[in-house]
């Protein structure tokens, strides 16, 4: 990318975008990381796990649901029974129907038929979605009379609506429960169906709903159905957004511990909450370190209900917050550990909803389990340099490869071919520092076969395909502007990525001009990109591309220029309309250059295309004083005022107050600008 040498209200239908967790992954030491896996379906229609069962096969409820009563000793599910892998709705009704018990693993998408199907579920089941693979679609699952010791956990359970907004002619429910008791319903997404998401009902009990998100919906969690004031219940940590009612509606519950739950109204979408939590009838509720975000009515209670509040929190709420009279202390039922309202946001984001390390079966792990290719300069590995590590990797291969590269200074290209996805290079030394993949090429350098290289194709490593990890390295171009003055097209690409689901954790990516170029594969491609606990060094629009990109919790480091002056751009977007640009979250911005030198970034109409609308938001970022207090510059003869340019509530010396000439986010507005929103249902998984 070239620097310029001049200037120049009834609900309407909406789309369903995924509401996924954006995760920022931490370093648990250096060097050394701790991750789950995404791993694939297995092969056939059913299989039968026949090594040890897995870790999260053991896993147990808490809350009410590991409450001794009714002749049942906690909530287990399936544990002890078969393991079983299924795709299709027949072999997933066959053993969720079976009397004994089972673990089933749903490895796929499974579309009921017809519509609205609820599959009848037996006792002494678990129905697991296989990592972030197991989806239920136009239906779900009901527990009748007496059903008990079920698990319910890590599924998305979808798309059951039919159309019509407060619909009282499907009752087309993603869980029901009728009577039954010791019920575990954990990790889940469910969303967009015709009824209810959730209905506890008729004396059902001893249930726990735990860690799922709950969204797109007219009424989410109902729980009563009877005069009897008879069920005992725990709801905890579960991300409750985009539904207008039941949030959870609470009648006649004996013991309802509600805690830890982030309710939210999302500003600017075509729904509205009514209410939040509601204690009806007889109930007696307990309601804890809860997060209420722009709800309405976010608590309210019959004359006859109890509600003890304690440590919740309300922002941009209004209407009825209401507690009253005597409930009872959970601690006398069942241990729990409480965490702060204002952490539930990252808390939720991070955590709820399917997780890629929940559901895999012996089988499968075995199957996809990451191979390893080691690289070493003085011969004690595999291979002497990266790219022939890289060429070892089979086309099209279906599972991690983890290319395991010992300290030293590779200096060398690497391209990372679009046919060879699931790639991970990481440096095996203690630092990110030992061990750096280097090169000199610039966009004017010329090509042994005639021409130049152009700006893409400088890169010192390029990444064309997709689920691509970096992990503890560096990654350099060492372009000598200086030295090489002849060259006139002096941009120098440490990295390019053109691919989707890339996550840069713990790397450091250093340059001058160009240094890091986040792109897609083709203009209508997403291109999504991570990065995370890193450092990306440079001067000259250095952050640059037409990729949805954040770059969360890292070091942002200002360059001198090869002359010794200071001057520069942080971010180049070349964003498509419709799609999400460039992304700087809780981060800092420094490094030795002269105060009020440098903009956050400008438009990059890439080959002059008008119909490209460029983003960045740069927000909860510490900025050096090195940032000019107009941050935001024009492009080409675009100015970067037609385009989408923001901060929000960034801090430090170069940190400034909202003007025409810096704009900033509201909290409506910031609120759909968070880590998970440009993610959009990809959660980033280091393996």
């Amino acid at each position: 990318m070239s620097e310029p040498r001049s200037k120049a209200q009834h609900r309407r239908r909406r789309s369903r975008t995924a509401l996924a967790v954006g995760v920022p992954l931490a370093l648990a030491a250096a060097g050394t990381f701790t991750y789950g896996a995404d791993l694939g379906v297995l092969g056939s229609s059913v299989q039968e796990a026949s090594a040890a069962a897995p870790a999260w096969a053991a896993d147990t409820a808490d809350g009410f649901a590991s409450v001794n009563s009714l002749g049942q000793n906690g909530t287990y599910g399936g544990r002890g029974g078969k393991t079983v892998t299924v795709k299709t709705l027949a072999d997933l009704e066959k053993y969720a129907t079976a009397a004994e018990p089972y673990v089933i693993v749903v490895a796929g998408t499974i579309t009921m038929n017809p519509v609205g199907k609820e599959i009848k579920v037996k006792s002494d089941k678990t129905i697991v979605g296989q990592g972030t693979a197991g989806h239920i679609v136009g239906g779900g699952f009901f527990l009748g009379q007496g059903v008990h010791n079920v698990i319910i956990r890590n599924l998305t359970i979808r798309d059951a609506y039919q159309g019509i907004w407060n619909d009282k002619d499907h009752d087309f429910d993603a869980i029901q429960l009728d009577g039954a008791h010791h019920v575990w319903i954990d990790h889940n997404d469910l969303r967009h169906m015709a009824d209810g998401l959730i209905d506890v009902r008729k004396d059902s009990t001893n249930v726990t709903v735990s860690w799922n998100k709950l969204s797109d919906n007219n009424k989410t969690f109902g729980i009563g159905w009877t005069e009897n004031v008879k069920t005992d219940i725990t709801i905890h940590h579960n991300w409750i957004r985009e539904t207008e009612q039941r949030n959870p509606s609470t009648d006649n519950a004996a013991h309802a511990h509600l805690y830890n739950n982030f309710l939210e109204d999302a500003p600017g979408t075509a729904i509205t909450s009514a209410y939040g939590n509601y204690s009806r009838g007889g109930t007696r509720m307990v309601l804890e370190n809860s997060l209420f975000r722009g709800v309405k009515n976010p608590v309210i209670k019959d004359s006859g209900a109890a509600v003890v509040q304690r440590g919740n929190s309300f922002s941009g709420t209004s209407g009825r917050n209401e507690s009253g009279g005597t409930a009872f202390d959970p601690k006398s039922y069942y241990p729990y550990t409480l965490d702060k309202a204002a952490d539930l946001p990252a808390v939720l984001k991070a955590g709820a909803g399917p997780r890629a390390s929940i559901g895999t079966t012996a089988a499968a792990t075995k199957a996809a389990a990451a191979t390893t290719l080691t690289v070493a300069q003085d011969g004690s590995g595999q291979y002497r340099t990266v790219q022939a590590a890289v060429n070892a990797v089979p086309a099209n291969n279906p599972a991690r490869v983890v290319i395991a590269v010992k300290p030293g200074t590779y200096r060398e290209l690497v391209k990372v071919a679009a046919n060879k996805p699931h790639v991970t290079i990481q440096g095996t030394g203690g630092s990110r520092k030992d061990t750096t993949i280097v090169y000199n090429n610039a966009s004017g350098t010329p090509k042994p076969g005639g021409g130049t290289y152009g700006t893409g194709g400088s890169a010192t490593v390029a990444v064309e395909a997709d689920d691509f990890q970096a992990r503890n390295l560096t990654i350099s171009n060492d372009f000598d502007e200086k030295a090489n003055q002849n060259i006139k097209d002096q941009q120098a690409v440490a990295l390019r990525t053109a691919a989707d689901k890339v996550l840069l954790d713990g790397i450091i990516v250093s340059g001058d001009q160009d240094t890091l170029l986040l792109d897609t594969a083709s203009k209508d491609r997403l291109g999504r990109v991570y990065v995370s606990n890193s450092y990306v060094i440079g001067n000259v629009d250095f952050i640059f591309g037409r990729a949805t990109a954040v770059v969360d919790k890292s070091v942002i480091t200002l360059k001198k220029r090869w002359n010794g002056t200071s001057a520069g751009y942080i971010t180049a977007p070349s964003t498509a309309a419709n799609r999400k640009g460039i992304l700087i979250a809780n981060s800092t911005v420094n490094g030795d250059v002269s105060a009020g030198s440098f903009h956050l970034g400008r438009p990059w109409h890439a080959g002059g295309d008008a119909s490209l609308d460029p983003q960045t938001t740069v927000r909860n970022t510490n900025l050096s004083n090195a940032i000019k207090s107009t941050p935001w510059t024009d492009m080409s003869g675009f100015s970067w005022k037609d385009d989408r340019f923001a901060e929000y509530k960034n801090s430090g010396a170069g940190a400034g107050s909202a003007s025409t000439d810096r704009p900033h986010l509201s909290d409506a507005q910031a609120a759909n600008q968070e880590v998970a929103d440009w993610l959009a249902g990809w959660t980033p998984s280091a393996s």
